[in-house]
């Protein structure tokens, strides 16, 4: 997979054909297949203005084999990866992580719909280097898991505990009535009512700090391995145990 970020300086290579630069858009996030209107989209961003004038699908269809029209746009066969790895040389992305795998694997376990695009968009970012939105969305799909867990099995528990912190609490029904708890809070109330240990919320607490911290304009700056490690700590305390 090709870091989006690393499209600016290979597409405004002059020796490059417009086949060889729609074979770079479409190997960035290359799991998803594009639309004309999605590759012009990311051209666009990274400078390719003049690729509104191309007729993207017809350059696409004419790849000799390096690209493949699916029902849901257009996508890179595995000659079209072998191509673009000799054009971006170093700059292709490492095989998905280990620990993006690792979340990935329990998507299929993963009922709710919501939950389930939080954790594929967490991933996705995850691999393309956007690691604030990692931060963010992993987060996003682990709180979602516990508020599912919450309200399918400790429901009528956890509003008695709410309303003992706080007696102003309008008991909740259902994860939206949840959320208008504090994260923070609501941690606390799942630990007293045993949904997680002590220690388990400790973890969870310094999660939902960084991703305080990432989901705010500020100068913070993170890398592969510490969201690595805020990912691994959500599936093996969260993902893995509560779907």
């Amino acid at each position: 997979m090709l870091p989006e970020d690393a499209l600016k300086d290979l597409l405004s290579q002059k020796n490059l054909s417009k086949t060889d630069k729609l074979m770079l858009i479409l190997a960035v996030d290359s799991g998803n297949a594009k639309e004309v209107k999605e590759i012009k989209r990311i051209a666009s961003r990274s400078g390719l203005r003049a690729i509104s004038k191309w007729n993207v699908s017809s350059l696409l269809s004419r790849s000799k084999g390096m690209a493949v029209r699916t029902s849901n746009g257009w996508e890179l066969t595995s000659a079209g990866m072998k191509h673009v790895s000799m054009l971006a040389g170093s700059l292709m992305g490492a095989p998905a992580p280990k620990v993006a795998a690792s979340l990935r694997a329990h998507l299929v376990d993963l009922k709710d719909a919501d939950t389930a695009k939080f954790v594929e968009e967490a991933i996705a970012c995850y691999e393309a280097r956007l690691y604030r939105a990692a931060v963010v969305l992993s987060w996003i799909g682990a709180i979602s898991l516990l508020y599912d867990y919450v309200c399918k099995n400790k429901l009528k528990e956890f509003n008695a505990e709410a309303i003992k912190r706080n007696a102003k609490w309008k008991p909740a029904n259902t994860k939206d009535d949840l959320a208008r708890m504090k994260e923070s809070e609501f941690l606390n109330v799942i630990e007293a009512i045993s949904v997680i240990g002590k220690s388990v919320k400790q973890e969870l607490e310094g999660c939902l700090r960084l991703r305080n911290g990432c989901g705010h304009p500020n100068s913070l700056k993170i890398a592969e391995n510490r969201v690595a490690g805020h990912i691994e700590s959500l599936v093996l305390n969260v993902f893995s145990r509560y779907v």
